[in-house]
């Protein structure tokens, strides 16, 4: 691949604005974005780099227009696009209602491969470069996400869920067959291209403690694997898994007795925690994918940001499709600022932009290849285009400075502020005209 530059105003993290509000951000008004061999080669004001530029290098003007790193969704499921926005249920009935009879569709293979087509669309036209994704029980609709994922050389987490209880037979797997799944699925995906593997027990009501301890046999057995499954989303979830595991102290111990927390691993929402759980949280690593779409959609309850930092939990952004509303990182950050509100406190843009970035990328120990533009990561990134609607035109005219249009984004935006969504420097999306 050719050298590529990209001129236009640049913006990237380099820690957390939360610790280090002055120092965060990078943001070059006017500058150049020089990509080599699908990677960060140098970034830096136009002035100062064109000069050094190869006469041979393919240079694309973006000026007027924004350059960022591409967003990290940490908690979504790709069976579920087809009942986004459905009417009317709280959590366990979403699940017996609209769920559980969608995923069984995923057992056709072609199926799944068209879906799959669909959602990885849908994540580059909203400007997503990387997302941890849950497929169904069925092997096959894993395979189907990771062979378009991989085609497309995205970096991308997905993995088989693994059910064996209160589900219908339809979906159910045991605790054998879905370890014995899930390590095929491994041997044939983790660190293939840029894909790796997640173990993905659904939530503790549908997995037998046996089946967890399989899950946790995965984790030790397979070297760099992560862990997703969803915790203390529901309050009636909350006491339905107190009676299915009347030896675990609270809900996040169903997961801790099985050896399945850590710094790879990743659980959805987290709203309903108490203190005790936080700490050993916080004691492993273990990390939070906040999905605020899907928690006001759901009515499941407002995420305790404040409390959850104070506490030193790790946490970011998720959109959690088809419970969540959007696959726009920008409506999860409005909602998540929403959320915050009713809680007495604002989510700065900044810390917005950061959590859907290099945040994203911390949370899934990931940083050291994307998440910002410092040289040698992986050139994804996507670029924002603030005159993409009318409102958003003149509401960029009464603007102070770029917090303020970060936040405006935040807010207002959707898909149509994506303008182009870069892969390792390669074009796989463009906004038409």
């Amino acid at each position: 691949m050719s050298m590529q530059a990209y001129r236009g105003s640049i913006l990237h993290y380099l820690e957390d604005p939360y610790t280090h509000p002055e120092t965060s951000r990078a943001f070059i008004e006017d500058g150049l974005l020089v990509i080599n061999d699908g990677h960060i080669h140098a970034v830096g004001p136009f002035s100062a780099l064109i000069a050094s530029l190869p006469k041979e290098a393919t240079r694309i003007d973006y000026s007027g227009k924004i350059i960022m790193p591409g967003f990290i969704d940490l908690h979504t499921h790709y069976p579920q696009t087809e009942i986004v926005a459905a009417y009317g249920r709280q959590l366990l009935d979403w699940l017996n209602n609209y769920t559980f009879p969608t995923e069984k569709k995923f057992s056709d293979a072609s199926y799944a491969r068209e879906v799959s087509e669909f959602f990885i669309q849908e994540l580059l036209r909203n400007g997503t470069t990387t997302a941890m994704v849950f497929s169904t029980v069925h092997p096959d609709s894993t395979d189907a996400f990771f062979e378009t994922a991989n085609a497309l050389d995205l970096r991308m987490i997905a993995g088989k869920v693994m059910m064996d209880r209160n589900a219908p037979d339809y979906l159910t797997d045991t605790a054998a067959s879905s370890y014995e799944d899930s390590a095929e699925l491994i041997e044939q995906w983790h660190g293939k291209g840029r894909l790796s593997y997640a173990v993905t027990p659904r939530f503790a009501p549908t997995s037998s403690p046996e089946q967890l301890n399989f899950a946790g046999r995965l984790l030790q057995e397979y070297s760099g694997v992560y862990l997703q499954s969803h915790l203390a989303e529901n309050k009636q979830e909350l006491e339905w898994v107190a009676a299915l595991f009347p030896n675990a102290r609270d809900y996040l111990d169903a997961y801790e007795q099985a050896g399945l927390l850590g710094p790879q691993s990743i659980y959805a929402h987290g709203i309903h925690l108490s203190d005790s759980a936080c700490q050993r949280l916080a004691e492993t690593g273990t990390v939070l994918a906040h999905c605020p779409t899907s928690n006001l959609f759901l009515g499941s309850g407002l995420f305790e940001m404040s409390r959850l930092t104070d506490q030193g939990v790790r946490f970011a952004l998720g959109t959690d499709i088809g419970g969540g509303t959007s696959f726009s990182l920008f409506s999860t950050m409005a909602e998540a600022y929403k959320i915050q509100q009713l809680q007495d406190l604002s989510l700065h843009p900044d810390r917005a932009f950061y959590l859907a970035t290099l945040g994203g990328a911390k949370a899934l120990s990931l940083d050291h290849c994307i998440g910002n533009f410092l040289p040698g990561k992986e050139a994804d990134f996507i670029v924002l285009d603030p005159s993409t609607t009318p409102l958003m035109r003149f509401r960029m005219e009464h603007c102070q400075d770029i917090t303020e249009k970060l936040f405006v984004f935040a807010i207002l935006g959707d898909d149509r502020l994506i303008s182009a969504t870069y892969v390792l420097g390669n074009l796989v999306y463009r906004q038409e005209q």
